[in-house]
């Protein structure tokens, strides 16, 4: 199959928000929608969701998306937003790390993190509607 229509399906999907058929739809565009898990997606998924379950986390998560991408965010600039110790923070960003939803470098004494975009794409991806069922009310999704 070639990659460039692949390609070109998932950026045609997300800029003109129209439905493309399945068999034009790239992997990184399915949906639960459209296909379901299987039992190594699920393992793979499960440990990100777990790792997004802890509230610390998702905040440390959050913080990292927000900073700079180019730069990343120092772990000294995350810790004070917390009543944690530095090591439970790092701990945590460890976890995330594992998850493949960050990554990081040694500088010097700090370590720095970036979100990885390609983990939240594939969760946005994977969560998101149709959007032809955007407009409908939740009593007609439901039904």
């Amino acid at each position: 199959m070639n990659v460039a229509a692949l390609i070109e399906g998932c950026q045609y999907r997300d800029m003109s928000k129209q439905e493309l058929p399945i068999a034009q739809t790239a992997s990184c565009c399915t949906s639960l929608q459209s296909a379901p898990l299987d039992e190594d997606q699920a393992t793979d998924l499960a440990a990100v969701f777990k790792a997004l379950g802890d509230p610390v986390r998702l905040r440390l998560l959050s913080m990292i998306a927000a900073a700079q991408a180019d730069t990343g965010v120092c772990v000294c600039e995350l810790t004070p937003a917390f009543d944690l110790s530095q090591p439970t923070i790092s701990h945590h960003l460890k976890l995330l790390r594992q998850a493949g939803l960050v990554d990081s470098e040694r500088r010097g004494t700090w370590v720095y993190y970036w979100l990885l975009p390609e983990t939240t794409d594939k969760l946005a991806a994977l969560l998101s509607r149709p959007a032809s069922e955007w407009s409908r009310q939740p009593e007609e999704v439901a039904s």
